[in-house]
């Protein structure tokens, strides 16, 4: 059983370090402009905003400069390396209205109503499952906050349908960025 635990750690390590050599490759902002994919997400001045997957922290700097001094970025990964690398990254940036989180997004640890606005870009699949994490969003959302979701794969009506039965509103899709809003 151990040695079947250390074969998925190591896989996932490796998988993390492929994904860091193609996010951090100067290249990748040129191409997929992390500050534009952020504003189409909604993501403004002063705002309180979960960032779901953080993964190397390609968007995470980006939301944090959106925000600015009086908005804060919450940072959620299950990954250890993840959250080891975004720290790097915010500590060598200077910048201090970044929180990390260390935990699966279904449990963040957030106070209720607290986030304005919450985005999951480029993930292949959600730990926990997708009814858990909304769940989750619906109760750290303040009223009508917004919920960004990147689409990867699978039918975009089951997801919108699936994320509707959770209390979202389905309001518009930006690229590939549908966009919804927390029900009253």
């Amino acid at each position: 059983m151990s040695n079947k635990i250390h074969k998925r750690q190591h896989h996932s390590n490796f998988a993390f370090k492929i994904i860091t050599i193609m996010h951090d490759n100067p290249l990748l902002p040129i191409i997929r402009n992390p500050y534009k994919i952020l504003e189409k997400a909604g993501l403004k001045s002063g705002q309180n905003v979960l960032e779901v997957g953080c993964g190397p922290g390609f968007f995470t700097i980006p939301a944090a400069h959106i925000v600015g001094k009086e908005g804060k970025v919450y940072a959620v990964d299950t990954h250890p390396l993840a959250i080891e690398r975004v720290q790097n990254k915010i500590n060598k940036a200077g910048i201090n209205n970044v929180s990390l989180i260390h935990a699966n997004a279904s449990e963040t640890g957030l106070p209720d109503q607290s986030i304005n606005l919450a985005f999951m870009f480029g993930l292949p699949y959600i730990q926990g499952g997708l009814d858990s994490l909304l769940t989750e969003m619906y109760r750290i959302f303040k009223p009508g906050a917004i919920l960004a979701f990147q689409k990867s794969r699978g039918s975009k009506e089951k997801l919108i349908k699936e994320v509707q039965q959770k209390g979202f509103s389905y309001l518009d899709k930006k690229g590939r960025i549908l966009i919804f809003k927390k029900e009253s």
